[in-house]
């Protein structure tokens, strides 16, 4: 009888690429506590017991210094979530992502001449009346069909190709960034589920 083989496999440690909004959103962030101060420490206090490995991009930690004071908890904060970009000058992507890529930004230069196309008509139509309202309404509907759906900021590349580079799991609410990483076979979390997941993460850690 051939001997059996007594010795674990260890399980493979989850990676989680952290999106700014799970801190700056607070219909995301106060799942972990009412305030920014104590959700944040709830959430470090959180990710120091969970089996897995909490990472942001440099570019997304300096976004999120703008808009939130992470203040005494800010070195707790790099001692559980990995500050680190993703390695630009070896990762390598499917060049068929790049294409879409391209065809996508195509696509959406000519529906934007299309949308300045039409509103300049209605400027020249309505009078100069309404020109304020009518670029209003353009820059609206500009914006919709230039940046909904696409990744467009240094930030959000960072975030998809760290979690690419990792297989890691994307934690966003971006729908660009959503849309991208699934072309990519990227993991994705909802990040009002982040609470949830650290929790279970601990559990299992705990289970025998």
């Amino acid at each position: 009888m051939p001997a059996q083989n007594n010795h674990a496999v260890p399980l493979r440690t989850e990676k989680y690429v952290l999106d700014t909004s799970i801190f700056s959103n607070p219909d995301v962030f106060t799942q972990f506590a009412a305030d920014f101060p104590e959700a944040i420490a709830t959430f470090i206090r959180l990710a120091a017991r969970a089996n897995a490995e909490f990472y942001m991009p440099w570019s997304v930690y300096e976004e999120l210094q703008k808009v939130k004071d992470l203040g005494d908890t800010a070195a707790d904060f790099e001692r559980v979530v990995r500050i680190r970009s993703p390695r630009r000058l070896d990762l390598r992507i499917p060049s068929e992502l790049l294409y879409e890529f391209i065809e996508e930004v195509r696509m959406r230069i000519d529906r934007g001449l299309r949308i300045a196309e039409e509103w300049t008509k209605r400027a020249v139509t309505g009078g100069a009346a309404d020109i304020g309202n009518s670029i209003t309404k353009l820059r609206q509907r500009y914006r919709e069909a230039m940046r909904r759906g696409i990744i467009d900021s240094k930030e959000d590349a960072d975030l998809l190709l760290l979690a690419y580079e990792f297989d890691g799991t994307l934690v966003t609410a971006d729908e660009g960034l959503k849309k991208w990483a699934d072309k990519a076979g990227v993991g994705l979390a909802n990040p009002k589920h982040l609470r949830r997941i650290m929790q279970g993460l601990i559990e299992d850690e705990a289970a025998p």
